[in-house]
């Protein structure tokens, strides 16, 4: 069954596009696609409480790290390829894994 043109359907390809593309591709796409969002993750997850020990201000260092996180994207936004090159595979996907992370922490943490 072939699924219908619709603008629920188009926003759903929209928002897991970047972790669908990092699934295909040959062996060497997958794996730094995998590996870079678990690099994310792991320094999202550490960077804050490494920091956050060094200054004592969560907030802050979250907050410089979301402006980075979006400094990047404004980058990206304005180049255009035509084929994603694979730096822009792993930068994004370190930016999936490191937000994911935040939010993660925010939930621990319970605010």
């Amino acid at each position: 069954m072939q699924n219908q043109d619709t603008r629920f359907y188009k926003l759903i390809n929209k928002i897991f596009e970047p972790i669908s593309n990092s699934l295909v591709g040959p062996w060497k796409r997958r794996s730094l696609g995998i590996l870079s969002m678990l690099l994310g993750f792991y320094l999202g997850s550490n960077l804050t409480v490494y920091f956050f020990q060094k200054s004592g201000d969560r907030i802050l260092i979250v907050f410089l790290m979301v402006f980075i996180i979006e400094v990047l994207i404004r980058i990206r936004s304005k180049i255009k390829f035509n084929r994603r090159p694979l730096i822009i595979l792993v930068t994004d996907n370190l930016r999936i894994g490191c937000i994911y992370a935040v939010v993660l922490e925010a939930f621990k943490l319970g605010s």
